[in-house]
């Protein structure tokens, strides 16, 4: 039967989640063993955990009930189940516990060594006081998961959760999420394994299942639950003890659901369209499979709809590396149902992961006004005119930090745009200022060829970068460029393009044309339409402030045309007067793809020079850029308005 769409008014959320939470390390080295990994990726993990991130990314209003630890992993999974969109209400922090950890390595197709540290961890520490039934009374439905009726304490709060649900009318959903390791019956270094025998396991579930509504699991999960030896015994077992929809999972043969009586051919039950696809990394795939269903069942679609939506979901999660953070989006899902993909490797197809990366980026930032101080060359020529040391440009970039955060004062929609160069410890300020964005720039000053600053090598100076870091790219390139220049220029851009989506480093492109060739209406439009067509795709583009606004309305045109993901434009300055800049303003203020500035000279000029020649101190540099941020924020702010 399905869950239908009716339900109480009060009832606010679709999901709530209850059990495991852990830090997930996945090895980095496809094809190692554990001992071999040398560097891990870093995500929410447990199955609860992860399926309440994977419902919330399709649409449904999820919340967790778990425990994490009073340090920083557990600050982690909280920071990242909030991003997500997930409820946090029910997360306890246990003062006397840490947060567990997962350690997995990828060896093969068949083999994925996996270390659990969940010795007396947070989560298993849950008990039936942290079940709060106002809290439980929101929700549809309950999903319990079966490691969590391992130990009298979780078992208690997921039967009392399941008894509050009952009561309110809400669905009751069993995961049964087997992992002999978690129930005692397997060494440490075996938590690879998925099935061990055990009648101790099998009574615990058995008097688990008449109270469910949804029972989800594989072949060996049922075999489990049903405590029998043969999978058509075992259902029919399930379906002697309880009359919920049972859903078995198949893996690469998708999945089968049964209402009703079992048949004597478990191939008559609901099968859902499958999607044979390269295996990478099994684990998660059954989170990522639960969240595509409950889309469907919660939702009331018929139940070959929803085993369909849960078996692309988890093809997707086998295709990928991680657990949480590889479960689609709903746009990246309904993406892939219609137009699927000539990819049997789903993490091969660019247009897909491009949907993925663009949907799961971590905030939205419809309004970006940023001071720009990521100059070089600039500052240094002050620093020769003034007769200061270059050691003072830090400390003035330092002021500059200052003076942004005096106008943000913690509102969301200021950045900054910062360099590695001179910029170290302003850098650490700005990342105590909780500013909506950081960038930093890559290429070397005046480069034409584009060049990279430090290393031609660029990747491997991005993985240094803190996730939040925006990268920028400041080419001089004009469509009418000589080809073979235009040639270099485009490979530059496409290597960085693709090493920014390799480490997970969002891009901005800076594109100044004027310096090179005359402007006119289509020439900024022309020259991203060249670099879209070779496949990079930034997150922002940084472009020169211009006065007709047809040059901004040919440029959206093309924006929309070729990525309707991207995060918008931003104008740059050039070291415009404020009155040129507004001019620019006026023309971009209808231009929806433009969603701010990031200006720099027209703010810090003067305040630099007059510092570095000992004119004025810190703290009328301070005063001085903070007038002028203030006064070009309010300004954007009007010529926006006004429109």
């Amino acid at each position: 039967m399905n869950a239908t769409a009716s339900h109480d008014a009060s009832q606010t959320l679709d999901v709530i989640t209850i059990g495991r939470s852990s830090v997930d390390l996945y090895g980095q080295q496809i094809g190692s063993r554990l001992e071999d990994v040398s560097s891990f990726a870093k995500s929410v993990g447990g199955c609860p955990s992860n399926i309440a991130i994977g419902s919330s990314r399709l649409g449904l209003k999820s919340a967790v009930i778990t425990r994490v630890g009073n340090e920083q992993m557990g600050g982690f999974i909280r920071e990242q189940m909030q991003r997500e969109g997930v409820d946090c209400r029910g997360i306890v922090t246990d003062p006397d516990r840490l947060t567990a950890l997962v350690l997995l390595s990828v060896q093969n197709d068949t083999t994925f060594p996996l270390i659990f540290y969940r010795e007396d961890c947070a989560d298993m520490a849950l008990c039936a006081d942290d079940i709060d039934p106002d809290f439980i009374a929101l929700s549809r439905s309950v999903l319990v998961s079966g490691t969590h009726f391992s130990k009298p304490g979780p078992a208690a709060a997921q039967e009392k959760a399941m008894r509050l649900a009952r009561q309110n009318g809400a669905k009751v959903v069993l995961d049964i999420d087997y992992r002999p390791n978690l129930w005692g019956l397997a060494g440490h270094a075996s938590g690879e394994e998925r099935y061990i025998a055990s009648g101790a396991v099998s009574e615990k579930m058995k008097a688990v299942l008449a109270a469910c509504d949804l029972i989800v699991g594989t072949e060996e999960e049922v075999l489990i639950a049903s405590g029998e030896n043969e999978l058509p015994a075992a259902l029919k077992t399930i379906r002697g003890l309880s009359d919920a929809t049972i859903v078995l999972k198949r893996g690469p043969m998708g999945c089968i659901v049964y209402d009703g009586a079992i048949p004597n051919d478990l191939e008559d039950g609901i099968v859902g369209k499958g999607f044979p696809i390269e295996v990478y990394n099994v684990l998660g795939a059954g989170d990522a499979f639960m969240s595509g269903f409950l889309r469907g069942w919660l939702r009331g679609e018929d139940h070959k709809t929803s085993a369909t939506w849960a078996n692309a979901c988890g093809a997707f999660a086998v295709s990928r590396l991680l657990c949480s953070p590889e479960i689609p989006t709903w746009e990246e899902l309904s993406s892939f149902l219609r137009d699927g993909s000539p990819h049997r490797a789903l993490r091969k197809d660019e247009s897909i992961n491009h949907i993925h990366w663009a949907t799961t980026r971590n905030k939205d930032i419809p309004l970006l006004m940023a001071l720009a101080i990521d100059h070089r060359v600039q500052l240094t020529d002050m620093a020769d005119s003034a007769g200061a040391d270059y050691a003072r440009i830090a400390q003035f970039k330092r002021l500059a930090v200052a003076s942004a955060a005096q106008v943000a004062d913690g509102r969301p929609g200021f950045g900054m745009l910062l360099d590695e160069r001179f910029g170290r410890e302003a850098f650490f300020d700005a990342a105590r200022h909780n500013f909506s964005w950081l960038g930093r720039p890559v290429e070397d000053p005046g480069s034409r060829p584009l060049r990279f600053e430090f290393s031609q090598d660029i990747g491997s100076q991005l993985v240094e970068w803190p996730n939040d870091h925006c990268i920028k790219a400041l080419c001089f390139y004009h469509p009418d460029d000589d080809e073979a220049l235009k040639a270099e220029q485009q490979e530059k851009l496409l290597s960085l393009f693709e090493a920014a989506r390799k480490v997970g480093r969002e891009l901005l492109v800076e594109i100044i044309a004027s310096k090179h060739g005359n402007l006119k209406d289509d020439t900024i439009a022309r020259a991203l339409a060249e670099l879209y067509a070779l496949g990079i795709k930034p997150d922002w583009w940084k472009l020169e402030p211009q006065t007709s606004p047809a040059v901004w309305s040919k440029t959206e045109e093309v924006i929309k045309r070729n990525d309707p993901w991207c995060r918008g434009i931003i104008v740059l300055g050039l070291d415009a007067t404020v009155a040129e800049l507004e001019d620019a303003f006026r023309a971009c203020a209808q231009t929806e793809t433009v969603r701010g500035f990031a200006v720099g000279r027209t703010i810090f000029a003067d305040a630099a020079k007059a510092w570095l020649a000992g004119e004025i101190n810190d703290e009328q540099a301070i005063a001085d850029m903070t007038e002028r941020f203030e006064k070009l924020c309010a300004l954007w702010l009007r010529c926006r308005s006004s429109h």
